[in-house]
């Protein structure tokens, strides 16, 4: 049976690893997306076009990492020398190095294209273990993938994921600055070893954000944002870091970090609360104090992950 020339559409919402003190573990997908269209073709050669973010930055050529990931999963199938080409359209709405899983994303947009088009060989827990194997760390893909929260353990290299939804309603009110961060920059300020105390503070609050979320015990999500392991490291790469944080705060939000490793800032708020506009407006005011211009992103937990689009 010949897969070629069928063409399909992806989405793949965007994600905010780390939730605070959950480092490389803890991930969620927001209602920010990248759509994905894939066609594969028996001669070889790749085009690639591409809208939105990054339109002008994002490499169209065998460096693509869309591209990159579809070859990884034909070669896991045996079909790569089959099927040595392909057309792919991005659309791209979630910021590029921004801290909002944007290499993730793509991965996981070409895992999943190019696995229903050879009807479905392999299934999402297969996708989640070749995603983290290309990206290093299952933090962002986890979520791009299930959709929800999702806590990720890799043991020996094999990837475990759980993912689940909140008992409440949230809404995610995310400050963008104007500028790029990479994360190969984020991490070498971390250090190697880090202080008992610290490492205490962090498996506390990872896990009483979980069974708070997992609960629906909003009061117990007042303290477990703050993370001792990576934000204070990087704070120097953001100016306003902390400021940021305060003032979202005092407009009424549960909490912020640093989503993934930045420089977007991640603010969380009950929905019940109608608090996001001015959560928003405050982040965005602390950052100008500082000499950064942001837009805010005001997004919805997504809940379905990476799909196909009809």
């Amino acid at each position: 049976m010949s897969f070629a020339d069928r063409t399909i559409k992806i989405r793949v919402p965007g994600t905010s690893a780390n939730c605070g003190p959950g480092f490389d573990s803890i991930g969620l997908a927001c209602t920010v997306y990248n759509d994905l269209e894939l066609t594969l073709k028996k001669e070889p050669g790749v085009k690639i076009t591409i809208s939105g973010e990054g339109a002008m930055n994002i490499p169209c050529d065998g460096r693509n990492i869309v591209w990159r990931s579809v070859q990884y999963l034909l070669r896991k199938a045996g079909l790569a020398d089959e099927y040595p080409g392909a057309m792919i359209h991005m659309d791209n709405q979630v910021p590029l190095s921004r801290g909002l899983g944007s290499s993730a994303t793509a991965i996981v947009a070409g895992l999943k294209a190019a696995n229903v088009l050879i009807n479905n060989r392999f299934n999402r827990r297969e996708l989640l273990q070749f995603a983290t194997d290309i990206e290093g760390h299952p933090d962002n893909v986890a979520p791009a993938l299930f959709g929800g929260f999702t806590v990720s353990t890799v043991t020996k290299g094999k990837v475990e994921c759980f993912s689940f939804l909140p008992k409440f309603r949230m809404k995610l009110i995310v400050a963008v600055p104007d500028f790029p961060l990479s994360t190969r920059k984020a991490r070498a300020v971390l250090p190697i070893h880090v202080p008992m105390e610290d490492a205490v503070n962090n498996i506390g609050r990872a896990a009483m954000l979980v069974a708070a979320l997992c609960k629906g015990n909003d009061k117990f999500l007042r303290n477990v944002f703050d993370d001792a392991l990576h934000q204070p490291y990087r704070a120097k790469l953001i100016p306003g870091m902390y400021d940021v944080f305060e003032a979202a705060r005092k407009a009424g939000a549960l909490g912020a970090n640093l989503s993934g490793a930045g420089p977007c800032l991640i603010a969380y708020a009950l929905e019940r609360r109608h608090c996001e506009e001015a959560v928003g407006a405050a982040m965005q005011e602390a950052f100008r104090k500082h000499e950064v211009n942001a837009k805010v992103l005001i997004m919805d937990l997504d809940t379905r992950g990476a799909h196909i689009v009809k």
